[in-house]
């Protein structure tokens, strides 16, 4: 026996729309269990010998074939706000040229008060020689307020020849915001 249901929209007990049709057979969801922010920032120049916070040269990517998904972040001198609480992963790839021997590293620093920051994830980078390096950290921040919960980035360790690298043009140190569901 085959049973046929027909709906132009389904909502759930509350009255929030989670499913529509157009009517020709397209569907379109509305937040049930899809990721709904996804954004991405890059340095575009290199840091040489900076052991501070990044605040300057970084830029949401733009390449042709980026697209950020909803609001996205909102970069004001390198600290990061949240457009939605949530809980998020954010991905940090740091490259680094050490020309000779050092350990450098770029922390995921996070506040939950808008004021007093936490080291949560450190990629660290080291090296004996003239090196390109690459390290990531991956760190998941439970935001429940925007308005205290955020995040910026610091480097330390290094040397004053060592850069963090930068480009405008692809990511090299770069860093990768996905909200994975609700806040906890």
């Amino acid at each position: 026996m085959t049973s046929i249901i027909k709906v132009n929209t389904i909502q759930d007990a509350g009255g929030n729309i989670l499913l529509t049709s157009n009517g020709s057979g397209t569907l379109t969801t509305n937040n049930i269990g899809g990721i709904t922010e996804a954004d991405q920032f890059r340095l575009t120049a290199d840091l040489t010998g900076s052991n501070a916070d990044i605040t300057s040269n970084l830029e949401r990517v733009d390449d042709a074939s980026f697209s950020k998904i909803g609001t996205g972040m909102t970069n004001n001198s390198g600290i990061f706000s949240f457009p939605s609480t949530g809980l998020y992963q954010i991905i940090n790839v740091a490259n680094a040229f050490t020309p000779s021997q050092d350990n450098v590293y770029v922390s995921t620093n996070v506040t939950i008060n808008n004021s007093d920051y936490d080291d949560v994830a450190r990629p660290g980078l080291s090296s004996s020689n003239s090196y390109e390096n690459t390290a990531t950290s991956v760190a998941l921040v439970n935001v429940t307020n925007t308005s205290n919960v955020k995040v910026k980035f610091t480097t330390s360790s290094f040397a004053s020849n060592s850069a963090l690298q930068g480009d405008t043009d692809r990511n090299k140190t770069h860093f990768t915001f996905i909200r994975l569901g609700d806040s906890q």
